[in-house]
């Protein structure tokens, strides 16, 4: 119970934090007097903080040990949060964000391996998946509190402030756990006392005579033919590339656009986008947990792929006969002196949704250029919302633009965008639900599959000695592929079109049920030695 407690404190705190700034910036902004560039380095300070940790963690969680680490992350979180809560000034704010986000990213490795460490093989599946689903309900959380503080004076340190309790719980449970029981029990007496299942008599009596040794890899041993480590390396960073190129960061940033076009037109129905798809995938990975260990890993994977392609690929095809009109809102910016480092390819085109375009200048009416900044602002939250695999739902913000539209209105509200009667989609009504269908089943096959799966298995693949190391390893390629794709998407959208990019990822949907089914090993109701053993006897297909 502990274990599956410090789990989904763990999954929700990082949930709760990826979402929560969405709502803050709106205050964050106006009580700080944010210039577009400034919100870009708020938001992406967190995404630092956690590159840093995926580069230097690793190393902390493999000599220190996967409790200590979780520990270490807490506090260095509950830090962050005050620093946050009591902030006066923006480097006090970027500051706090970055310490919550290294602390973030160091316990999500930790907590990971820790519990598929603890618990026994049958049971491993649930609990690890326990972390996403963690995650999809703080995501959900975050976003019920940042429309409850919308309207609240100085509400963003309430906001950042509320992470405080999950942390200290977190901390509390973690304090009666044992230390990393790799480290006490050798592989004998952990048959003995029933934790460890062998799979038949022949397998017990050779683990007997040759008891379990934990060894000692150096981070070069990744990448070589040693114990067969440079295959798991590829399997690590094969499912970390894929569970990005298949599009999950971008196809979500186009949710309410697609919600607009079935008819939900007015700004309640971003509301009903953000939380709908939340609970969409919470129940999504309440079924992966559900059959993680009974279906296994591989057909969880492969099953989720196989529905992303299909949709994805539909949703390509539906927009070459109902074309969605995609727009680069933020390339207006108000302030021709202003930075266009990132001004210029927003990550993706939150603002250019016709209903939310009237609130965005008004925002930014008498404060420089807040409006077209907010959208890159918001797309690089997004983008770094769905980099632990972890998939935000779509335009939060929206929740929050609603209800400042109140405080706008003293502003002169000028649109940019074109009246919403005149889109050339609004006819096709049939395909509009076919690609809203699509997008749900997406979302849906995302969190059945990758979402949780990847990092169930990057927890299980890795000798114990080098666990930390490998899982951080392939965390920064994720944090890496995620920005790139995010950057490049408008400019791919310019290139190739808006349907071609889709049909793109489809086929590398198709790309990755072939990879997972030629390399990926099915590693459920398998104690982690005896996943570590098959992996270095034979070569293992």
């Amino acid at each position: 119970l502990l274990s599956a407690t410090v789990s989904l404190l763990g999954g929700l705190i990082f949930g709760y934090e990826l979402g929560i700034i969405s709502g803050a910036l709106l205050q964050l902004q106006i009580d700080f007097h944010l210039s577009c560039f400034k919100q870009e380095v708020l938001v992406s300070a967190l995404l630092i903080g956690a590159l840093l940790a995926s580069l230097v963690g690793g190393i902390l969680i493999d000599h220190h040990g996967r409790r200590r680490a979780i520990l270490v992350s807490s506090l260095v979180l509950l830090v962050g949060s005050l620093i946050l809560t009591l902030a006066r000034s923006f480097i006090g704010l970027v500051i706090g964000r970055m310490t919550v986000g290294f602390a973030v990213s160091v316990s999500s490795m930790a907590c990971c391996i820790y519990v598929s460490e603890m618990v026994a093989a049958h049971q491993r599946g649930l609990l690890v998946s326990l972390y996403e689903a963690g995650i999809t309900v703080g995501i959900l959380l975050s976003y019920a509190l940042n429309y409850i503080f919308a309207d609240v004076d100085e509400g963003w340190r309430y906001m950042f402030g509320l992470a405080i309790a999950p942390t200290a719980m977190q901390f509390l449970s973690i304090l009666f756990l044992p230390v990393n029981p790799v480290k006490l029990s050798s592989w004998d007496s952990d048959c003995q006392k029933g934790l460890i299942q062998l799979q038949n008599t022949e397998d017990r009596e050779t683990a007997k005579r040759e008891p379990y040794k934990e060894k000692h890899y150096s981070f070069l041993d990744l990448f070589r033919t040693r114990d067969n480590m440079r295959r798991r390396t590829l399997v690590g960073l094969g499912l970390v590339l894929f569970q990005q190129f298949t599009g999950q960061p971008n196809v979500l940033g186009y949710a309410s656009k697609i919600f607009h076009s079935v008819g939900f037109q007015s700004n309640s129905s971003a509301i009903l986008a953000s939380v709908g798809l939340g609970a969409i995938k919470v129940v999504a990975t309440l079924i992966a947990m559900a059959f993680a260990d009974k279906a296994g890993r591989r057909v969880l994977l492969m099953a989720g792929c196989v529905v992303m392609a299909i949709s994805v690929t539909t949703i390509g095809l539906t927009s070459c006969i109902a074309p969605l009109a995609m727009a680069r809102d933020c390339k207006a910016a108000a302030d021709p002196n202003a930075s266009h480092s990132l001004t210029q390819h927003p990550l993706m085109p939150v603002s250019s949704q016709p209903a939310v375009s009237p609130i965005l200048p008004a925002l930014g009416a008498g404060k420089s250029q807040a409006g077209p900044g907010f959208a890159a602002t918001r797309s690089l939250a997004k983008a770094f919302a769905s980099t632990q695999s972890k998939e935000v739902v779509p335009d939060s913000s929206l929740t929050q633009k609603r209800v400042m539209i109140g405080q706008a209105k003293e502003e002169t509200v000028g649109s940019t965008g074109p009246p919403f009667g005149g889109a050339p989609w609004a006819e096709h009504t049939v395909l509009n639900w076919i690609t809203l269908l699509s997008m749900m089943a997406f979302v849906s096959a995302f969190s059945i599959g990758f979402g949780p799966m990847t990092w169930l298995v990057l927890s299980e693949i890795y000798p114990a000695g080098i666990r930390g190391r490998a899982f951080a390893f392939c965390n920064s390629f994720n944090w890496a592929a995620n920005l790139l794709i995010s950057l490049s998407f408008l400019d791919l959208i310019d290139a190739i079109g808006f349907s071609w990019m889709f049909l793109l990822y489809g086929l590398m949907g198709v790309m990755a049920v072939i990879f997972i089914y030629l390399f990926v090993p099915e590693t459920k109701g398998q104690s982690l030695e005896e996943i570590d053993q098959q992996f270095s006897r034979k070569r293992y297909v």
